[in-house]
């Protein structure tokens, strides 16, 4: 049988999503405890996408196939008392045996968060601490030259090679929450560091260091893609995924 998790971790002590040797990683915890589950057999956990060191989420999803018969219920219940505390399933559910967690995403959502308020020590693995003032108005204005299909090879990690750097973004706007400001990406998928330049280059305009355009120079100038500025990793959330 074959099920879907959906699933959120807290990121900040884990090496990123996908397993690595010698690292805890998010997936390696998540075949450990199903290890036991399903009978001490291994079992392969794929999942809708990846997240780097420090990264959260909110809600990130994941298939796998089980040797035994188990509800849903009792699924999500014996996950959560072998997982540890920073990783919590909220919904399991059966799926057919050809649902694939990652190519049938229709959509993923990620959001990034600044604080330009006081330095908060409590949340300074979970939000981004600049502790000053930007130009949210010039950010709005910037940020909806993202949507639409681009090539984003300048805003990809030089180590993530890919055959197509096309990708599409359904939308791409700003909140203010108090002195907080969120930024949120919705797209067909996203690819390492993605959202952390796009931001990047947004920060730079709000502090008055670039002007507005700069992201659709970008896009018809590679060579410009020597402005943008890689934020920190703990600001990031995965915040959706659908199907």
């Amino acid at each position: 049988m074959r099920y879907l998790i959906h699933f959120s971790y807290d990121g900040t002590n884990f090496s990123g999503y996908q397993k690595q040797p010698g690292h805890r990683c998010v997936e390696s915890e998540l075949e450990k405890a199903l290890y036991s589950i399903n009978n001490y057999t291994d079992t392969k956990v794929v999942g809708a996408g990846r997240t780097d060191r420090g990264v959260h989420a909110n809600h990130q999803c994941a298939h796998f196939d089980l040797n035994i018969s188990i509800t849903p219920y009792k699924l999500k219940c014996a996950l959560n008392s072998l997982l540890p505390d920073d990783i919590h399933v909220f919904n399991v559910e059966e799926v057919s045996c050809d649902f694939h967690a990652r190519y049938m995403v229709k959509e993923k959502k990620y959001k990034y968060i600044i604080n330009c308020g006081e330095y908060n020590p409590i949340e300074r693995n979970y939000v981004f601490q600049y502790g000053h003032k930007l130009d949210v108005e010039k950010m709005k204005k910037e940020i909806t030259s993202f949507i639409g299909v681009h090539d984003f090879k300048p805003f990809v990690s030089e180590e993530s090679i890919k055959e197509d750097y096309n990708r599409e973004i359904y939308d791409a706007y700003i909140e203010e929450e108090n002195e907080k400001i969120v930024f949120y990406f919705i797209g067909s998928g996203f690819m390492k560091y993605q959202v952390r330049n796009m931001v990047g280059i947004l920060f730079k305009i709000g502090k008055g260091k670039l002007d507005l355009g700069i992201v659709n120079s970008i896009f018809n100038d590679f060579s410009l893609a020597k402005n943008i500025t890689t934020m920190k990793r703990e600001g990031l959330y995965l915040e959706d995924i659908k199907y």
